[in-house]
């Protein structure tokens, strides 16, 4: 069966001289805090996680932007979060394309092959995009750089863009994920009970906030760190083949 999905790869970089400089047990727990805050990304975005890779994980999405806000989430966070996360760094690699669904939960494809390989080109703490997703970028993204990158195994090099957050935060912080946004970069609005207007990076965060319990604080505040063990979040729901 031929669909169009949209990919991504991300892993732990230098994770083997993780385990040797700090101790296989240290390492153990920054690879199930990773685990856990992508749990929680992608169950918020609707992101389905297709397979975990030892210290890395293949993502999918059958759309493009929850796809790439989750990895810019993602980036940010483990960067930011907490200092000890500036010894820990992500690289990831996002691509789409028409694949073979096979047997209901694996994917066949070129696009999937270049996913990985960007990914494995990645500098440490780069998220590497593939021309194919660049029109769906979220109001709050930014290419930060361009480059020719080759491929293992592919005949053409492609053009590779290194994504980030545009980082202004002249209209406050979205208060489910962080993300510093503007009036202008804001996917959705809403009002506080002081009348104050709340800004959000896309329709799930809002969705989180709606639907917060009411005697709930700063969701923020409660964040995962990515090098402290924490209580595993649910997964996101498989995909509907």
């Amino acid at each position: 069966m031929r669909v169009h999905r949209s990919f991504a790869f991300v892993d732990v970089s230098d994770f083997t001289a993780l385990t040797e400089r700090e101790g296989d047990e240290y390492a153990v727990e920054v690879l199930t805090s990773f685990r856990s805050l992508l749990r929680e990304i992608c169950a918020r975005r609707g992101v389905r996680i297709a397979k975990w890779l030892g210290d890395g994980v293949m993502l999918v999405c059958v759309e493009t932007p929850p796809l790439l806000a989750a990895i810019l989430e993602l980036h940010r966070v483990v960067c930011t979060v907490s200092s000890p996360a500036q010894s820990v760094s992500i690289r990831s690699g996002v691509t789409s394309g028409d694949v073979i669904l096979m047997e209901g939960d694996d994917y066949i494809g070129h696009c999937v092959n270049v996913a990985a390989r960007l990914c494995d080109l990645a500098h440490a703490g780069e998220a590497l995009a593939e021309p194919s997703v660049m029109s769906h970028m979220p109001r709050w993204g930014v290419v930060l750089s361009e480059r020719d990158v080759a491929l293992r195994g592919v005949e053409r090099s492609i053009v590779a863009s290194s994504i980030g957050i545009l980082g202004t935060s002249q209209g406050g912080v979205d208060p489910i994920c962080g993300i510093p946004l503007s009036p202008s970069t804001a996917e959705e609005t809403a009002s506080d009970p002081d009348g104050k207007a709340v800004f959000f990076c896309s329709t799930g965060c809002f969705d989180t906030w709606s639907h917060r319990p009411a005697h709930l604080g700063d969701p923020l505040s409660s964040r995962v760190s990515p090098v402290a063990p924490a209580v595993e979040a649910p997964q996101a729901s498989s995909e509907t083949a």
